[in-house]
């Protein structure tokens, strides 16, 4: 069946996967035509399977056989091009955010996705900290704007990940539903504000941005600043959903908060998202309407990078409201002041559409596994769901 080796030098990955799929050890053994004694061997790793094991192995978890083993006697390293963003979180930058190692260095955590030809690192701080690394790396002394990486992942799944950036909370359900149905690629959720998003994209830093701006002017979403921000490249705009974007509001609706015009109130105050972010556009324009000016809303200037984080802080009671989804303040148990339907679009350059990730995510997006859990969500809208909105700049 296969020969004793060093835990150290071999990880085994087929436990991870079995149970992804749902399968017991007995289940998969019977698949793979082993005993259920060999399986736990070969998860343990005690034990290699030879090449034919491998393989059905391989099948039956509908996967390669070099996503089941990965060996670890190799350091591996690369350079990567830091991502641009600069969403904030209590007024702290991404790539500003203290990422020291317990050596004292500078030593950051990092997603990695090859876009183009660089590889892109987004640094794991706020919402995404305690996700798993894919390197760790430094500034790089001989290129700036890069880092020097150590790997802690195959170079394959570098090159096989699609760099989603955006805020809907959905996202990262779009990312798990892409895994399940197609093994090879993987999606890094990155979290950004939706001028962030798109000037990511303008800067070959992503593969896809997610965006909610929407225009007073025209009265159409996205489109027109999609225009503007991205102005000669050529991309393809398709619907992911529309929501219900408002005012979150504390537990109870304490203060009894009825209109716009009640944020102005010398007993309220608000926890409000980043510059560029589409939830505070639209605050800002239904402000102006109100005649307020932000000056006259107290917290005005206290920043959350994400609508959880606006919701967690109005749920805490540190703020009365903030801007934020409807699907945000379900999750949260907080009240919600409507304020108008947007519609969220993914933004993708003509040049990645037949990347075979961004074809998976893309067929995802139009599967009904995805549109029916956001709609259990609550205040998203799938009936538009993967609808083809514009191809721009061509």
């Amino acid at each position: 069946m296969g020969r004793r080796v060093e835990t150290d030098k071999l990880e085994s990955r087929v436990r991870e996967l079995r149970l992804a799929v749902g399968l017991s050890q007995a289940e998969l053994a019977r698949r793979a035509g082993i005993t259920r004694q060999a399986i736990g061997g070969i998860e343990s790793g005690s034990y290699v399977p030879n090449t034919a094991v491998a393989l059905r192995l391989a099948r039956a978890l509908g996967c390669s056989v070099e996503d089941l083993f990965r060996i670890h006697d190799i350091s591996l390293k690369l350079s990567a091009r830091l991502i641009s963003t600069n969403d904030v979180d209590d007024a702290s930058s991404i790539a500003g955010a203290d990422h020291s190692g317990t050596d004292g260095t500078d030593r950051k955590r990092l997603s990695l996705a090859r876009v183009g030809e660089d590889i892109v690192a987004c640094p794991l701080s706020g919402p995404e900290s305690f996700r798993a690394a894919d390197g760790i790396g430094s500034v790089s002394k001989q290129r700036p704007g890069y880092l020097d990486i150590d790997l802690l992942i195959e170079p394959e799944t570098v090159d096989r990940s699609v760099l989603l950036l955006g805020c809907d909370p959905s996202l990262g359900l779009l990312a798990d539903h892409v895994h399940r149905v197609s093994y090879d690629t993987r999606v890094i959720w990155h979290h950004a504000g939706s001028v962030a998003a798109l000037r990511a994209l303008r800067n070959g830093e992503a593969h896809v941005a997610g965006t909610h701006l929407w225009d007073p002017e025209t009265g159409e979403s996205n489109l027109p600043v999609i225009r503007r921000e991205l102005s000669g490249l050529p991309v393809v705009v398709i619907a992911l959903s529309e929501w219900q974007q408002g005012l979150m509001l504390r537990p109870g609706n304490p203060k009894q908060l009825r209109t716009i015009a009640d944020l102005a109130r010398p007993d309220v105050s608000i926890v409000n998202r980043e510059p560029g972010s589409g939830s505070r556009v639209l605050l800002d324009y239904h402000l102006a309407e109100a005649g307020l000016t932000p000056d006259q809303i107290s917290g005005y200037d206290r920043v959350r990078r994400t609508h959880e984080a606006v919701a967690a802080a109005v749920r805490d009671g540190l703020a009365d409201a903030g801007p934020g989804i409807l699907a945000s303040a379900r999750a949260n148990g907080l009240e919600f002041l409507p304020l108008q339907e947007e519609r969220y679009d993914l933004v993708i350059p003509a040049s990645f559409m037949d990347y075979r990730p961004v074809q998976a995510l893309l067929e995802t997006v139009t599967g009904a596994g995805y549109r029916r859990e956001i709609e259990t969500l609550g205040g998203y809208d799938s009936s538009i769901t993967g609808t083809l909105i514009a191809e721009t700049g061509a």
